[in-house]
């Protein structure tokens, strides 16, 4: 761990110092006290960075400490990604300067004045590193701030084909990617279950991600998680984090002791976890297939655990099917290939980065390199995806431009 922490800090400290080049620059018209006292700040704010950096190793995830881990490292993560940005016009300057040295430098083996007074680094590219750090570091502030619970209610109406009539108008709330770890008070928690309420589901799926990573993130939450209510029930899979793979375990039966409990506090909630299998609504004779899987993933090393032919297996004979699948790759990866008799498919995961942009016109996200589907309706043929943009958030403890969603699903004939 020592070698980790080692290596980041010297990192941490060598971005700071290439930084530093352009406070000296900006700095050069100012007083000797007035550039001390910059100076004074840069260095105190680095070592201050650095100690945090190695203290959030040690501090604990739960309790009164809690917040301060989780702010903490969401601040310091906005500083350095700011600097490194900022360091940018820097580094393009000084490549520049480069290569205009060998040239210089061949000219002159060559027996030709290159004439000039050498190369300085331009005092407005110093300036511009200071705004480009600037500009990105207030929008996450300001992210952190109004962003991170800046619920929005999307709605959609969605026509299938084998739609029973009795299900005609059925209405899904859907919320997925709750990071509940990440909460530090359950304020936020009850303004987003009342806004679910409000909207008088027929009954409320969750499409993975309950935790970060560990079932006790959960207990302090019990009386929230259990005040989400549907005429036909809340439902539930596992989304990628919940099977605890991004902590370090004794041994993985301990790993599997923490997935095992939090299934339990699922059900002690509520909630119903469906695990590779099927549960069939019915009204006035006609039924209508929910199908919920384990994680799968068709993208890097996410866990491949979901079982889809088992759990379809359980609804053959249903003519309407949705399923819960957390990773949108899922879809056309074996949805779309091998299971076209399912009519939705609800996902969740990308969370839209916590970070781009959606305006009438031009929705963007660097997710979208990534993932094809990564927020909103998709459609191919008589199939349809939608992917949820998330509740809460992890890492980076806010959002700019991506807000966290409650998706209301009205189910209609086509």
């Amino acid at each position: 761990m020592w070698t980790r922490i080692i290596f980041v800090a010297v990192l941490f400290f060598l971005i700071d110092l290439y930084f530093f080049q352009a406070v000296k620059t900006v700095t050069q018209g100012f007083t000797v006290n007035k550039k001390s006292l910059t100076y004074c700040a840069f260095w105190s704010l680095t070592a201050l960075s650095i100690g945090f950096g190695v203290a959030f190793n040690y501090l604990p995830s739960t309790g009164p400490w809690k917040g301060v881990r989780l702010y903490g490292m969401s601040i310091l993560m906005m500083f350095m990604i700011c600097k490194v940005l900022g360091v940018l016009p820097l580094l393009i300057d000084d490549i520049v300067r480069f290569f205009k040295l060998i040239v210089q430098l061949f000219i002159r083996e060559h027996g030709v004045d290159a004439g000039g007074k050498g190369i300085s680094r331009a005092k407005f590219l110093s300036q511009m590193a200071m705004v480009v750090a600037a500009i990105p570091l207030a929008t996450f502030l300001f992210g952190m701030m109004r962003g991170a619970f800046n619920y929005q209610i999307r709605k959609v109406s969605i026509k299938l084909p084998n739609l029973p009539e009795s299900f005609k108008g059925f209405k899904i709330v859907q919320i997925s990617d709750l990071h509940i770890g990440s909460f530090v008070s359950d304020s936020p928690l009850n303004t987003a279950f009342s806004m679910i309420a409000d909207q008088k589901p027929d009954v409320i799926l969750f499409t993975g991600d309950l935790v970060n990573n560990r079932a006790d993130e959960a207990e302090e939450f019990v009386e929230q998680l259990s005040s989400l209510s549907a005429p036909e029930g809340v439902f539930s899979v596992l989304g990628n984090h919940d099977y605890g793979h991004y902590v370090k375990w004794k041994n993985d039966s301990e790993r599997i002791a923490n997935v095992e409990k939090l299934k339990l506090l699922q059900k002690d909630v509520g909630w119903k976890l469906l695990m590779n299998e099927s549960h069939i609504f019915e009204k006035n004779g006609e039924k209508l297939a929910l199908i919920g899987i384990e994680n799968w993933s068709s993208k890097m090393n996410f866990p491949k655990y979901g079982q889809l032919a088992k759990a379809h297996a359980e609804a053959a004979d249903v003519p309407c099917k949705i399923l819960m699948s957390h990773d949108p790759s899922h879809w056309e990866a074996e949805t779309t290939e091998q299971f076209k008799d399912i009519s939705l498919t609800l996902s969740g995961h990308t969370h839209g980065m916590q970070f781009g942009i959606e305006i009438p016109g031009l929705k963007w996200s660097p997710i979208q390199y990534v993932y094809k589907q990564w927020a909103g309706l998709y459609q191919k043929g008589d199939q349809y995806l939608y992917v949820n943009r998330g509740l809460g958030f992890i890492g980076y403890m806010g959002r700019v431009g991506i807000m966290p969603e409650i998706t209301v699903v009205e189910l209609d004939r086509a």
